[in-house]
């Protein structure tokens, strides 16, 4: 047999084991570049510098990139006015939003939401330990979803793009910071409830103390007992909304609500968290919509009020709505009660306070539901990212599988010879 000249073994070697010489995963700038959907985010992005050198020196981080269908929207929603006014601050915030310590690839999330941390820290914006949240999860068709303030669900179409520092995942519409109480409530029809919270002077604890899980009873709970309501002095009516609101070290997201979880509320009392028959429960009322992000924490709208006298009543899931544990009469289908005391223009977002105690703005984008499914379908089929710059990565290790099985053979040959 003849000897194998040493340069021809190590160029076998090297298609023989394709992981050795290919170490071509690019840096963030080249990764943008070669996404030509995403040429509006690059933009955005180089123009905060300090952001876009900071994301040079991460060793794992996942970025969010709205593609540049999710920009050209933003002058049909309210995020308009502070990209059209330049409100540098404002949108330094909606862009460290997108940004995500730590690797998050798409396979990581399932059909249990998670809620991870963002580069969103400054408390001018968010009053959440650590940094406010971005909900993920997977639903029916292996689509994932990640949803942000006012219920705005984006819909990941190109997911783990690779760069030096970590991932670029590409979504449909802009992430929205979440807001506060106040000005949340009137986009899920909790007019009632944001009212009540006016009238019992209990707005600025709500919309500012930090790491808040609220439950907040429809507009037909209020409507059930609403004579009753009206009535109740402000003090006993403080103390049965303060029997909502739970104030704690961790915010409780649907993922830290299991079964038999205790929760201790402002009022002093108690609430048990129960999961039966698909559904979960807080003491006797039924969760009829979870994980609603709030700049300091986070909502869950239930279909009952919670009685501080009774904290020992249980779910019973055989029945749809349980009785109302107040007595009262109810107001007919079209008295709310409380909400006159909202206050005046709480449901015309701006951009002009925006922080904790004030807002950014509602989003026409992606508006939903953390609960409902989206029947948009994730792409990541090879027609997808070809078209933004993602499909190379599959030819070309397909060109190498094809080369590396040649040339294997063809090792193999002058080794027998």
């Amino acid at each position: 047999m003849q000897p194998v000249p040493f340069v021809l073994l190590l160029t076998c070697l090297s298609f023989a084991f394709p992981a050795l010489a290919q170490k071509e995963t690019r840096d963030l700038t080249q990764l943008l570049q070669s996404n030509k959907n995403l040429s509006q985010f690059t933009t955005l992005l180089t123009s905060y510098g300090d952001i876009y050198a900071n994301l040079s020196f991460q060793t794992d981080v996942t970025i969010l990139a709205p593609n540049d269908d999710a920009f050209n929207k933003i002058p049909y929603s309210s995020l308009g006015p502070a990209f059209e006014a330049n409100q540098s601050q404002i949108v330094r915030s909606i862009l460290q939003y997108h940004i995500l310590p730590g690797l998050h690839p798409a396979s990581a999330y399932n059909s249990s939401f998670s809620f991870d941390q963002t580069w969103l820290q400054d408390n001018t914006y968010t009053n959440v330990t650590g940094g406010q949240v971005v909900g993920g999860v997977q639903q029916a068709g292996d689509v994932n979803v990640f949803t942000s303030g006012l219920g705005t669900r984006s819909t990941l179409i190109i997911p783990d793009l690779p760069f030096v520092g970590g991932i670029v995942h590409v979504i449909d519409n802009f992430l929205i910071p979440p807001q506060n109480f106040i000005q949340t409530v009137p986009q899920f029809n909790l007019t009632a409830a944001g009212g009540a919270v006016e009238n019992t002077s209990l707005a600025d604890y709500t919309n500012s103390e930090q790491d808040l899980t609220i439950f907040v009873p429809q507009n037909a709970a209020f409507q059930a007992v609403g004579e009753s309501l009206q009535s109740m002095p402000s003090s006993q009516l403080q103390r049965l909304l303060n029997y909502h609101i739970v104030n704690s070290t961790a915010v409780g997201y649907s993922a830290n609500l299991l079964n038999g979880t205790i929760l201790h509320t402002r009022a002093g009392q108690n609430l048990t968290i129960t999961y039966a028959s698909n559904s979960l429960f807080v003491n006797q009322a039924r969760v009829l919509q979870q994980d609603l992000l709030l700049s300091n924490g986070v909502m869950h709208i239930i279909d009952n009020f919670l009685n501080p006298d009774a904290p020992s009543v249980t779910a019973n899931p055989e029945i749809p709505t349980a009785p109302p544990l107040l007595k009262g009469t109810s107001l007919s289908e079209n008295v709310v009660p409380f909400t006159s005391f909202l206050p005046t223009g709480v449901t015309s977002f701006d951009t002009s306070s925006a922080s904790p105690t004030g807002s950014f703005g509602a989003s026409d984008i992606g508006k939903g539901t953390s609960s409902s499914t989206s029947s948009r379908r994730a792409s990541s089929t090879s027609t997808s990212q070809e078209n933004n710059g993602g499909g190379r990565v599959n030819r070309k290790q397909t060109t190498i599988a094809v080369n590396s099985g040649l040339l294997g053979a063809l090792c193999w040959v002058i080794g027998v010879l």
